[in-house]
């Protein structure tokens, strides 16, 4: 049915009340009015949802919308049947729903009153459904959120899997639309392959968000710190935080709250009607911020959230990419920044270490992509663009300076050698290995897959050896980006040469490397690095040597280890946040009150000099509060050792772990409370065993467990050099 564009714009002008499309989709709807099967690659916010609801108005008969998310139908059909007159015109069809309000639904679709009907794949594998739908007019499915059918896309959903077979017991000439937000080129062909819409006409919207700023940052002890400064500096406008876990949505939410942030949390966890709710008081600007896990803002359309975080690394580029692009619908300023650190990367293995082995390849292929994104130092916004198949332009792109790598450049130098080195390497292995072995290769790390193909006896194995791993990892991936190189998907993610690749390893060009952000562990004199420069919060060094120094003064005038007055993570943290009193004292890392008023007074003078000396200028918001939540358990384990409990019973009765309840009872000690649990080490170790461990602590520098343990030589284990620790800390510390 061909239509003609004054019709089009006056329909568009009738149900939406917009005088022009948006982007691509005058050439969509055309498309769908046309018969035609389509596919939508429309990025979160370009309008894609409009792109089938108003052919379907436009056409006789019922579109089937299909759709993963119960929450995203109940919005969409509430907003269609905010443009029509008629209440049936727009219905829902699932579980949810009893056997009158079915009924209704059919009798709707029946006498041509329902022009879109939302379905969850599971109700379209119902026998009577199917039946149902066979017997009316159908004008065309609607695949929304079509990347759940790949494996490869980032929520993959078995079920969407049948969808082509479905369709085709319902109808054989039916036009097919698929819509996605996010999809690889991979992604992409494998939508298509699946739902057998091979001569579909593709319309791809760019992936370019000029008005995002990107950000990522090394996610240190001080992560909430940090969270509540940002938030504070963009008083008064919405934001979302990403957690992984429901537990710390939680616990963050209650920070932020207790330092006067409008903070609600949202999670799977809440029971419904909370969940509307605080989605309500967002959309209302009741509150400022979400915190939740990705469950949330699928269904939700605030044209004006100005910052998105993620707290947690998300598991892959297309999760980032759409968490993110909920900021700034409205064209106005969005702030996505990160926090990422390797132990999150690693947690999430762990967590895929259950699956099907194919599964656990494709969830180890999407994560490296994500610790390239992290750890890169090229443009932010160019990477994710190659990501989806897109060149950025440096001379037409929008956005070009809009991430931190690019306002904060590091260091360049020539890498023409290097660059040859690596090709060369994969061309003579003849391209089979993955990023991590090949690089192996070049550095002559040997493992059984390398030995295997007996590459470690080649005269080109360990040829780069004079670099690390790390240094390769990151030419790798600028190579990538550059075009030489591509990630074989098919074989999850071998690396595969480019004809430009081949020319270079002839005619070799000049190759300008950027170098890589480090973001944790040690530098080579041992020094901890504390963040990345450019990036978030790093302890004042001029101020950590001085509080060093006066511990160790303080430490020598009382005959303690140093340890025994502040640990280490206490002083870094005194040095970023300035406390000036005793009292601000108290809200410093692993420093309880206790503590504070013992060791405090000199720490708070020499800050106090020095702020005033250097004009430093304190921020105030940084002496975070503490929720106090863990503080009914503290007190509880106090209670229960002063009344001589057993450990293990104390642990139990609250759910722990031994490991978890030392961990609380360090906690308790090392802010300055005593706790007398004589009468459980009695038990474990000997008189002269404890005064052997006594000593030792005595003498040493450090309260480092592994440290003792290669000390005793294995004599005592982990458990009980930490119980012992905590005995002596409480009697010689508090």
């Amino acid at each position: 049915m061909l239509t003609a564009k004054s019709d089009l714009h006056a329909a568009l002008k009738k149900y939406f009340g917009f005088s022009k499309f948006k982007g691509l989709q005058e050439g969509v709807v055309e498309s769908i009015l046309s018969g035609n099967h389509t596919f939508v690659i429309m990025p979160t916010g370009g309008g894609k949802s409009l792109c089938y609801q108003l052919p379907a108005l436009m056409q006789e008969g019922t579109a089937i919308v299909v759709s993963p998310l119960i929450a995203l139908m109940k919005n969409q059909v509430d907003a269609i049947r905010g443009v029509s007159d008629e209440e049936g015109v727009a219905h829902v069809l699932n579980s949810s729903l009893n056997k009158t309000e079915v009924k209704r639904v059919k009798e709707d679709i029946v006498n041509g009153v329902t022009k879109l009907l939302y379905v969850a794949p599971e109700s379209l594998t119902k026998e009577e459904n199917v039946e149902f739908l066979r017997s009316v007019k159908i004008s065309f499915m609607a695949i929304d959120e079509a990347h759940c059918i790949s494996e490869w896309g980032h929520d993959f959903r078995p079920e969407y899997r049948n969808l082509r077979h479905i369709i085709g017991r319902i109808g054989d000439n039916i036009p097919i639309i698929g819509l996605t937000a996010t999809a690889t080129p991979k992604v992409q062909e494998d939508i298509i392959k699946n739902l057998g819409i091979g001569g579909a006409k593709t319309f791809k919207a760019s992936f370019n968000r000029p008005n995002l700023y990107y950000e990522v940052r090394p996610k240190t002890k001080n992560v909430d710190a940090d969270i509540i400064r940002f938030v504070k500096q963009h008083e008064g406008k919405s934001g979302i935080v990403y957690c992984l876990s429901r537990k710390r949505v939680e616990e963050l939410a209650q920070v932020l709250q207790v330092n006067g942030i409008k903070a609600v949390p949202y999670h799977a966890g809440l029971d419904a009607k909370s969940r509307s709710n605080h989605q309500d008081m967002f959309l209302m600007e009741d509150i400022d911020v979400v915190v939740a896990t990705i469950a949330f803002g699928m269904g939700i359309d605030k044209p004006d959230v100005r910052f998105v975080i993620h707290h947690d690394i998300p598991k892959s580029i297309e999760s980032y990419y759409q968490e993110t692009g909920r900021a700034g619908r409205d064209g106005g300023e969005g702030h996505c920044l990160a926090y990422y650190t390797y132990k999150d990367i690693e947690k999430l293995e762990k967590f895929m270490s259950g699956k099907p082995v194919a599964e656990q390849e494709i969830g180890q292929a999407l994560l490296q992509e994500v610790v390239a994104f992290a750890e890169t130092s090229i443009s932010r916004r160019k990477f994710i663009l190659h990501y989806f198949g897109e060149e950025f332009d440096n001379e037409t792109g929008e956005g070009g300076d809009m991430d931190d790598n690019v306002r904060h450049p590091k260091k360049k130098h020539e890498a023409k050698e290097e660059v040859k080195l690596l090709l060369e390497t994969i061309n003579k292995t003849n391209e089979k290995y993955k990023s991590k072995d090949l690089v192996n290769v070049i550095v002559g790390k040997e493992n059984a897959l390398i030995n295997s193909h007996k590459t470690n006896e080649q005269s080109f194995f360990g040829k780069g050896k004079d670099k690390d791993n790390k240094y390769w990892m990151a030419l790798l991936r600028q190579v990538l980006v550059a075009g030489y190189l591509r990630k074989d998907i098919e074989t999850y993610g071998v690396i595969k040469l480019h004809d430009s690749g081949r020319s270079f390893i002839d005619k070799p060009v000049s190759f300008m490397m950027t170098e890589d952000h480090i973001f944790e562990g040690e530098q080579e004199d041992g020094s901890i690095i504390t963040a990345a420069k450019g990036g978030g919060a790093v302890a004042d060094e001029v101020l950590m040597g001085m509080l060093k120094d006066l511990r160790k003064k303080n430490a020598k005038k009382l005959g303690v280890p140093p340890f025994v007055i502040f640990q280490d993570p206490s002083l870094e943290d005194m040095s970023l946040k300035y406390p000036i009193t005793v009292e601000e004292l108290g809200n410093v890392h692993g420093v309880g009150d206790g503590k504070a008023k013992k060791y405090g007074k000199d720490f708070v003078n020499l800050i106090a000099n020095y702020v005033e000396e250097n004009d430093i200028i304190r921020p105030d918001d940084m002496v975070v509060k503490s929720t106090g939540s863990n503080s009914s358990l503290k007190l509880y384990i106090i209670q229960n050792i002063d009344r001589k409990l057993p450990l293990d019973d104390i642990a139990s009765s609250k759910g722990m772990s031994m490991e978890d309840f030392i961990k609380e009872m360090e906690v308790i000690v090392y802010s300055g409370t005593k706790l007398n649990i004589d009468y459980w080490l009695h038990d474990i170790l000997d008189e002269d065993q404890q005064e052997e461990i006594h000593d030792y602590f005595m003498e040493s520098e450090t309260d480092d467990i592994d440290d003792a343990i290669e000390e005793f030589d294995g004599d005592y284990d982990d458990e009980e050099l930490r119980l012992f620790r905590i005995k002596f800390i409480s009697e010689v510390a508090n």
